[in-house]
């Protein structure tokens, strides 16, 4: 069984988690690793999900305020052996609920080009393309989506 918690960027587990899905980006993302890299610092994340699992923290997800009524998903990760389990669409889905309950109408993230799981991913969760916004506009390897919340 899975239990979801509600953390932020403080929780050690939450930053272990992140080192590994940056060790994983940098592998995949190559010579453009360093351009994701400077918008993915988790120092004043507020809202972080960790997902446990027989107490181990086997994935994540958190989200930051993009816009007054848009939250930004980032940081979505889950270990390589607790993929396929549908660990990252529950992280998903607390993080839309906590939106809601915060009073936000959307969700705005970026992914890779580079991560056919996360696109998958968020796909299969009612996420629409959009065109790629902020520091991703013009970036080639971007792939933007967005949902609306029910309030």
């Amino acid at each position: 069984m899975i239990k979801l918690t509600r953390t932020d960027s403080g929780n050690p587990d939450f930053a272990m988690l992140v080192g590994l899905l940056d060790a994983d980006l940098a592998q995949r993302d190559g010579s453009e690793h360093a351009f994701y890299h400077q918008f993915n610092k988790i120092d004043r994340i507020k809202h972080a999900i960790v997902a446990y699992e027989n107490n181990k923290p086997v994935g994540c997800g958190a989200m930051k305020e993009y816009a007054s009524e848009i939250m930004e998903i980032k940081r979505m990760y889950a270990l390589p052996e607790s993929r396929g389990r549908g660990i990252a669409t529950q992280v998903l889905a607390e993080l839309e609920s906590w939106a809601v309950e915060l009073r936000y109408k959307r969700c705005l993230l970026e992914t890779g080009k580079k991560q056919p799981e996360a696109i998958a991913l968020y796909e299969k969760n009612g996420y629409t393309r959009t065109e790629n916004y902020g520091q991703y506009i013009g970036i080639e390897n971007s792939v933007c989506f967005e949902k609306k919340l029910a309030l």
